[in-house]
């Protein structure tokens, strides 16, 4: 029973939910209608539609003098309006709230003052922006200078973040925030509704925090609070930002250097592809790291990592070039069905498992309905239960990678390849890149040992697409290494 339909139902909610009452047999009533709704009634579905449209159209309203009422107290009063403080300011009593019936119920107004302990920070922040220093390198000198990051001095409320070290994010947040000048500022974000699905607008739609573009900013006519920088210097870094950032008029220039191996380098350390650097007139693979993240990630990694293309093309040709080889078809049939022989060995243990774990379980809940100890009993179950996890973690880790080609399939697959490897030494490095690529290789640098362990899948060779139901994943990969340089 509902008393006031524009208060359960917005917009085209009630059309979406009455299917549903009807299909378990739930009787809706609403005193509009003098008693329950009838599912086949024009005139029920009439009047529901209208008061949906009345709840929007009051949502709307109530929604803009929100809006308007807040613009002018940050326009004209410079109010605080809510939220967490910048970094550098805290918040401090600003006395009782204007609103008489807020102000009985004990609520105040707050403003921001100068945190003692990191407004100094953010004042050398914009100084070495502006003395030259890129974000990178001074959030590196904060880390190195054992200056707390901003999730780290106000760690109760960012328990889901590393806080280790000073994030480029984090510096780049502070030198963008207008609030530092001492003027206040609101309508940055917003929360825009969007459709969950475009295909199925049933669905409804997600709530996302979007930002608005600045000419929407909200400012106070006054400073409300201590500024930090002067409104000189932050639009100086304003207009160093813009021509340091992507979006800067500088003439970008397309690279004009093809790589082999893009998109099938890997550093073992990060685990990240390994990008395309040309370097003294040769092709390299570079993976830069900085030091505050790899802090952040508890990665021993160093700054940069770079690998030569030539020391690479070679051995992998040579490599690819055995085992597709016409005389070692053989070999590598044999090969791929010991692996996918491992990998059944690996199932049938882990299953193995799982069934011994639910025996396990069933006898523990016998134990305990007669009577046992519920302390212990939940004891062993938390043990069982994590090696049942486990087990079917790598069960399904090994269905994934486990191939179900039969020897003809794996014949066909070698033979395809084996004639055409004889022209990778004379293709071009493009034309490398696409058969490697089709091939599924994929290269893993070790910078501690200089080596390459290098892994292939080839695939069915015509154009399939695979579902992991369909029994038609990839083969499992072929392993070998090489030197580097």
């Amino acid at each position: 029973m509902i008393g006031e339909p524009q208060r359960a139902f917005y917009g085209n909610q009630y059309s979406l939910t009455l299917p549903v009452f009807t299909h378990y047999g739930v009787t809706l009533w609403v005193p509009e209608v003098g008693g329950p709704i009838d599912p086949d009634s024009e005139a029920h579905d009439l009047v529901m539609s209208v008061f949906g449209g009345v709840s929007k159209g009051e949502r709307t309203r109530i929604r803009i003098r929100v809006r308007a009422a807040m613009a002018a107290q940050a326009k004209l009063e410079g109010r605080f309006l809510g939220g967490r403080p910048p970094y550098g300011y805290r918040l401090a009593d600003a006395g009782p709230h204007p609103n008489p019936a807020k102000a009985a119920d004990g609520k105040r107004l707050h403003r921001l003052v100068p945190d003692l302990a990191t407004a100094g920070v953010v004042r050398r922040i914009f100084a070495e922006f502006l003395a030259g220093f890129g974000i990178w390198a001074i959030a590196q000198r904060l880390t190195n200078d054992g200056i707390l990051c901003p999730s780290a001095h106000d760690a109760p409320r960012n328990p889901h973040r590393a806080a280790i070290a000073w994030s480029r994010s984090a510096v780049r947040t502070i030198l963008m925030n207008p609030r530092y000048t001492g003027y206040q500022v609101w309508n940055r974000q917003r929360k825009e509704e969007l459709l969950i699905d475009v295909e199925d607008v049933a669905l409804g739609h997600r709530t996302q925090q979007t930002w608005n573009p600045k000419d929407a900013w909200i400012f106070s006519d006054q400073q409300t609070h201590t500024p930090l920088v002067s409104l000189a210097m932050f639009n100086e870094v304003q207009n160093e930002l813009a021509l340091r950032g992507p979006q800067s008029q500088r003439e970008v220039k397309p690279t004009q250097h093809a790589y082999a191996f893009k998109g099938v380098l890997f550093h073992q350390s990060c685990e990240r592809r390994i990008q395309g650097n040309w370097n003294h007139g040769r092709a390299h693979y570079r993976c830069r790291y900085p030091k505050e993240y790899a802090l952040a990630n508890t990665i021993d990694h160093p700054r940069a990592v770079y690998v030569r293309e030539d020391a690479l093309l070679d051995p992998v040709d040579h490599w690819l070039a055995k085992i597709f080889a016409p005389d070692r078809i053989e070999h590598s049939l044999t090969t791929m069905e010991q692996a996918q022989s491992a990998a059944d060995l690996h199932q049938e243990t882990a299953h193995q498992t799982i069934q011994e774990c639910d025996r396990k379980l069933k006898q523990y809940r016998a134990v305990l309905e007669a009577g046992g100890d519920p302390a212990t009993v939940a004891t062993w179950t938390r043990e069982v239960q994590t090696q049942r996890t486990t087990a079917q973690t790598a069960l399904d880790d090994t269905r994934k990678r486990t191939p179900v080609m039969n020897r003809e399939e794996i014949r066909s697959t070698v033979e395809s390849f084996g004639g055409l490897l004889t022209l990778l030494h004379r293709a071009d490095p493009s034309h490398k890149g696409e058969f490697y690529r089709r091939l599924r290789l994929r290269l893993t640098y070790d910078h501690e040992t200089r080596l390459v362990l290098a892994e292939t899948r080839p695939g069915p060779t015509v154009d399939l697409k695979c579902v992991s139901e369909g029994g038609l994943e990839p083969p499992r990969p072929l392993k070998g290494t090489s030197t580097s340089s």
